[in-house]
């Protein structure tokens, strides 16, 4: 392997750590919140029915938006944990970093924009459009999304 190459991969294992730790403080935090609306609701099931029912309904409710926020966590957290970590992408798919003339990337999950020394990634999802436009290119490659034509530098 190059200088260049473990330069290369040690900025992708960076970038997925920050992504891994962001995404289970993600989970951690959703199931604590489902965890205490649950709670809540619990705590009104002895008091008098009908004043507290309502209240209950929306610990229920609260409950079942933070579950779902949840599954979202976790789903997105079992994305990054398939990244291969020392693989070199050659071609822009899950897990390349990519440079380009506008910005950088780094293919995973959506979660904005992350440093490493100094230099801004961000971190998007496949689903995205800016990935669907890119998606398969190498590096020396253009795409074009909203209308202007961008250069990739550099994939990773």
């Amino acid at each position: 392997m190059t200088t260049e190459t473990t330069l290369d991969l040690e900025i992708k294992h960076r970038l997925l750590e920050e992504c891994l730790r962001q995404q289970s403080d993600f989970v951690e935090n959703a199931r604590m919140a489902m965890e205490e609306a649950q709670a809540s609701a619990n705590e009104s099931q002895g008091a008098i029915e009908d004043k507290f029912e309502s209240f209950r309904e929306a610990c229920h409710i609260q409950r079942d938006m933070f579950a779902k926020q949840l599954d979202e966590a976790i789903g997105k957290l079992s994305i990054l944990k398939r990244i291969v970590r020392n693989k070199v992408n050659e071609d822009v798919s899950l897990g390349s970093v990519v440079r380009t003339d506008a910005q950088n990337y780094f293919i995973s999950v959506s979660l904005g924009e992350i440093n490493v020394d100094g230099e801004k990634f961000f971190a998007i999802s496949a689903a995205s459009p800016v990935f669907q436009a890119m998606a398969g290119k190498t590096k020396g490659e253009f795409f074009t999304f909203r209308e202007k034509k961008i250069n990739i530098l550099d994939v990773h």
